[in-house]
């Protein structure tokens, strides 16, 4: 139980997956100017990462592996991913279209999201078990998640101060927020 909550921990902030492996940046420049969006994003990247993450491993360890085709690894995973989000899509699209609406072509984009593919690649990489693979990935996307959340909370903290000056608003203040956070975080690595 302790190594499990040690594994959550680390994905969350001591290596979390934007601000120290430094995969996802998109999303975070993206969708994070609206609390909403983040929260919808976030959301949605927690169900495909930790769905494709266990999906994955399990393609992984009972075909790739047993009929020795690693190497189609890369393009099963993609495949995986991609039908996950399209299920995510259909189903934002039904269920909350305001918000399908709101995160328009960056929902379709967590196919192309690295993060995604790099939690996926990383439980096999780290040879986890299947139960380490889950909370890997699940504790990974919340990680993600918490830093949309961080980015937006501050952006709308900004934009409604009117502080920032003209020259750094929209992406070179997010870009420098980001890159701060990520500081802040780097100093947890040493702590481990």
């Amino acid at each position: 139980m302790q190594d499990y909550l040690l594994m959550i921990v680390a994905a969350m902030f001591i290596n979390n997956i934007v601000l120290i492996r430094f995969m996802g940046n998109c999303p975070v420049v993206g969708v994070t100017s609206s609390y909403e969006s983040a929260l919808g994003m976030g959301a949605a990247v927690v169900f495909v990462a930790t769905m494709a993450g266990t999906t994955c491993w399990i393609i992984q360890k009972t075909i790739l592996e047993v009929l020795e085709i690693e190497y189609l690894q890369t393009l099963v995973f993609i495949l995986v991913i991609a039908a996950l989000v399209q299920f995510v899509e259909i189903l934002m699209q039904k269920v909350a279209p305001p918000l399908y609406r709101a995160l328009g072509i960056f929902l379709p984009l967590i196919t192309t999201n690295c993060m995604v593919f790099g939690v996926s690649v990383l439980n096999i990489k780290e040879e986890h078990s299947f139960m380490q693979t889950l909370v890997f990935s699940l504790a990974s996307a919340v990680g993600f998640a918490l830093v949309l959340l961080f980015m937006a909370g501050l952006r709308e903290r900004m934009d409604a101060t009117g502080r920032v000056p003209q020259l750094l608003r929209g992406v070179p203040i997010t870009l420098i927020t980001a890159g701060m956070m990520g500081l802040s975080f780097a100093g947890l690595l040493g702590m481990v």
